[in-house]
């Protein structure tokens, strides 16, 4: 039994996503979907949790974000399990039985911590690919990057000019400005996604993806899915961990730089996902 928590944050629930459709994949798993609503410290304290109530026990609670930290230990105290964080949590890690942290959070070494390639995601290799369909993923301004409409829209207009090949698509997300989600409906030879579309659908028949640097949860979707990634420059508020990512994407050669024309000939078989999933099976559930 499984017990995912979910804060309603799209980037967050595509993580827990991630996790569980792996583990659905290794056994048999039923789940159970809460909703965080407000603060459960008050619960854990009293060793109480009423959303919990009338549910099977969890073997597994899994959650990413920060609301859903003392859920997961109120959840945990009340009902037993195992609770698995999938972020670098803002309590103590060894409040937590597992967490599952990227490794440009750059995560102190801990028996409970098993470090990532980058956040999970649901996201799998696609066969069916149009090999004339590129993508263009837009995040927008965060604590790590500013945000440049006019250079934005100078790359893509660059983009479109130099490989006409494509028949180009742009998948904008709730950080975007909407005054740029404006001037690109406009933009010939560009199609519009709906903003709700799953960047999954999406990435799926994409022969070419280009994603801006400063969204580090398409970025990996776009490798998990196994489409050949180059970036989209961004400029950067200052040095960070997350910009440090990045730039370990670059040396390693998964992504092509901002500018380029030629893209990685052979993306990475990423499935993090699938290995913490292993992880999870070998170190507990086989176990027992």
């Amino acid at each position: 039994m499984l017990w995912r928590f979910r804060d309603g944050k799209p980037g967050h629930e595509a993580q827990t996503l991630g996790l569980v459709k792996a583990l659905q994949a290794r056994a048999r798993f039923h789940v159970h979907d809460l909703a965080v609503r407000g603060g459960a410290l008050g619960a854990w304290l009293s060793g109480r949790y009423p959303h919990g109530a009338g549910l099977p026990a969890p073997d597994l609670l899994v959650g990413a974000g920060h609301a859903t930290h003392w859920h997961l230990l109120a959840a945990r105290r009340a009902f037993g399990g195992r609770a698995v964080v999938l972020m670098q949590p803002s309590l103590p890690l060894r409040l937590f039985d597992l967490c599952l942290i990227p490794e440009h959070d750059r995560p102190r070494r801990a028996a409970n911590v098993l470090r990532t390639r980058g956040v999970l995601n649901p996201l799998c290799r696609s066969a069916d690919r149009d090999p004339r369909r590129g993508l263009i993923l837009l995040g927008g301004p965060s604590p790590h990057y500013r945000w440049d409409d006019g250079a934005m829209l100078a790359q893509i207009d660059a983009l479109l000019a130099t490989r006409p090949d494509r028949d180009w698509q742009v998948l904008v997300s709730r950080r975007t400005p909407a005054g740029l989600g404006e001037m690109l409906r406009a933009r010939p030879g560009l199609a519009w996604l709906a903003p709700d579309t799953p960047v999954a659908e999406a990435l799926a028949r994409a022969a070419e993806v280009r994603v801006s640097e400063d969204s580090v949860s398409m970025l990996y979707e776009a490798l998990g899915s196994g489409a050949p990634t180059g970036l989209l420059a961004v400029p950067r508020r200052r040095p960070g961990r997350v910009s440090a990512g990045v730039d370990r994407l670059l040396a390693r050669g998964w992504v092509a730089p901002p500018g380029s024309a030629a893209l990685p000939p052979e993306p990475p078989d990423l499935d993090e996902a699938g290995r913490c999933a292993d992880w999870i099976m070998e170190q507990w559930l086989n176990a027992n």
